[in-house]
């Protein structure tokens, strides 16, 4: 027995004074509604309506049943309501995971603009170099560089590509010279992340050829902030993402080397559990940030020369 629907039977029934009329008010058979309202009073043990061949009147107990039913119906209905109105609504806490680069360059100045349209969010930010499990830990997006892991099952979704270049600060260059070859950067200190693929060597692409250039690691660490800071305190040449130092590079705070010289690109990813169902909040946050940044492959800061970014297609975008 669907109990609830029983209930809904039982009240439309007194509602509209005869099952003939409930039927054809619910559109269900007679048949249907007879027995909806005959289960419900055998598992309750105790009849709810009298019934005459020309009149139906509540028992006592139907009377108290009605009472109740009717609370926990309008209950449900309020229930539907407020979350449908949710699913249209942006509303709630937003939890979003950021990869620490992008999140300090990029998301400091973007949400509050989303806060500024969506007053009733309430935004939950965490910055990780860590990977983490989205729907584990309750984010409802993420935003990841494309060295991260992530669940295959997630939806993935490219905001941008962001170029790897090399840097360092002003003082630094000016006391031990720029690089002019990578062959230069076995004679510098190195601030390396701690990937096991970059600890003893760094991949540089010259002209036509890629090289593995062998270096010194002057520090090792899992967070870019910390390797951020000791480029800008002159400590060395680091290896970044080039939306991490985005500001660095236009201030002149570090400036980049080897220019010309590609050492590879990463995507940024918008990453989610679900298409299906998803809250209101969810979606208008990531049609936000699809809206600024609309072409994935478009970065600033492209390791390549004047000459060759005149003559790339693409040039208009950089140029942005």
């Amino acid at each position: 027995m669907d109990r609830l629907q029983s209930m809904r039977v039982f009240a439309k029934v007194v509602e509209m004074g005869s099952f003939a009329k409930a039927a054809d008010a619910l559109e269900l058979s007679a048949t249907v509604v007879t027995r909806n309202l005959a289960d419900l009073e055998t598992h309750l043990g105790s009849r709810l309506l009298n019934r005459t061949t020309r009149k139906l009147s509540l028992t006592e107990s139907g009377q108290v049943y009605l009472a109740r039913v009717r609370q926990i119906l309008s209950d449900i209905e309020d229930a539907d309501a407020e979350v449908s109105s949710q699913s249209r609504t942006a509303s709630g806490v937003l939890r979003i995971y950021c990869q620490p680069g992008f999140g300090q360059s990029q998301l400091g100045r973007l949400l509050p603009l989303y806060a500024r349209d969506m007053p009733d969010v309430v935004l939950d930010v965490t910055l990780s170099d860590h990977g983490v499990d989205l729907v584990q830990e309750g984010f409802d997006v993420g935003i990841f560089l494309g060295v991260q892991k992530f669940d295959s099952s997630l939806v993935a979704r490219q905001l941008a590509t962001s170029n790897l270049i090399l840097c360092a600060s002003p003082e630094y260059v000016a006391r031990r010279g720029e690089p002019i070859a990578p062959a230069d950067l076995s004679n510098h200190d190195c601030l390396n992340f701690a990937y096991e693929q970059l600890r003893h060597h760094w991949p540089i692409q010259w002209g036509d050829q890629h090289v593995n250039v062998p270096i010194h690691s002057r520090m090792i660490s899992n967070n870019g902030a910390v390797l951020r800071e000791a480029a800008l305190a002159g400590m060395g040449v680091a290896i970044r993402s080039s939306f991490a130092i985005e500001d660095d590079l236009t201030s002149g705070r570090l400036v980049q080397l080897l220019k010309g010289r590609h050492l590879g690109q990463t995507s940024v990813m918008i990453v989610y559990p679900s298409r299906r169902l998803m809250s209101w909040k969810t979606r208008t946050f990531i049609d936000f940030m699809a809206a600024r940044f609309p072409h994935p492959k478009c970065d600033p800061w492209l390791a390549e020369t004047e000459a060759v970014a005149e003559a790339s297609p693409d040039a208009a975008c950089r140029a942005k």
